[in-house]
């Protein structure tokens, strides 16, 4: 049980991956690692502990022992180092959790609003995984009562940064776009294996432009390439089938 005195327990000061299963294995897992370490480094959560060999041998055996074929898995490195306001000691110690399950359910008609909560691109959160999630479900808890299942935040000067819980991608006469990383937006794993694997432009843009899209798909671990149906109630094409199916490929 965590502390509560622990800085994990009272900021939520952790670090977290989700990561697709595909034929009971973790796809994109070095992206992963990567991303985790790098966040570790810039939250000063020690990690130095835990061997990559280590970590992907324990997630194996979680994704064995649950059966999982298809779905994701949650890699957290909580700091359960007691909070200096709080106590005392000095002692530094960092907890490792690993959950599974399956693949969430889509719904085909996928609405897709614009969210009132924005994104603050100077915050020392931007571009990290944190445990200090809160924000992001209140913006999807805001769009959900809406009757929408996600939502676009836009940063505090008006350009579009991503999805509450997602990357965002967008085509317009042809050509693919996503917002840069100055933007805001996270450097998701999914993200980043679309601009590695396709033509795509990253750009600063207000919501116009999305206004103007002929698609708009959503990019995480948790829900892959997903294609949204309804922006705004307005009918969106679908994306093109290379395109949704590029993540299934294995890394």
């Amino acid at each position: 049980m965590i502390d509560s005195a622990s800085s994990a327990y009272l900021y939520g000061k952790g670090i977290f991956t989700t990561i697709a299963i595909v034929d009971g294995a973790p796809l994109l897992w070095e992206k992963h690692w990567r991303r985790l370490t790098a966040n570790a480094a810039k939250l000063d959560i020690d990690i130095s502990e835990f061997s990559e060999s280590e970590i992907l041998e324990a997630l194996a055996l979680e994704i064995e022992k649950k059966e999982v074929t298809a779905g994701r898995a949650r890699v957290t490195f909580s700091d359960e180092s007691l909070s200096e306001i709080w106590s005392d000691s000095c002692e530094r110690k960092t907890s490792l959790s690993i959950i599974t399950a399956k693949s969430r359910e889509i719904p085909d008609n996928f609405k897709l609003t614009v969210s009132p909560n924005r994104v603050n691109r100077t915050s020392p959160l931007v571009g990290i995984k944190s445990c200090n999630y809160l924000e992001h479900l209140v913006s999807l808890d805001e769009a959900k009562r809406r009757g929408f299942h996600e939502a676009i935040r836009l940063n505090e000067c008006g350009e579009v940064a991503s999805a509450s819980m997602a990357n965002l991608f967008w085509t317009k006469d042809g050509k693919l776009f996503t917002p840069s990383l100055r933007t805001g937006c996270l450097a998701g794993t999914t993200r980043e294996y679309i601009l590695e694997n396709l033509e795509c432009e990253e750009v600063e843009v207000g919501i116009d432009e999305i206004n103007r899209a002929d698609a708009i798909f959503l990019t995480s671990a948790g829900i892959g390439i997903l294609a949204v149906a309804d922006f705004e109630k307005r009918k969106m094409d679908r994306i093109d089938h290379a395109i949704e199916s590029l993540i299934l490929r294995k890394d």
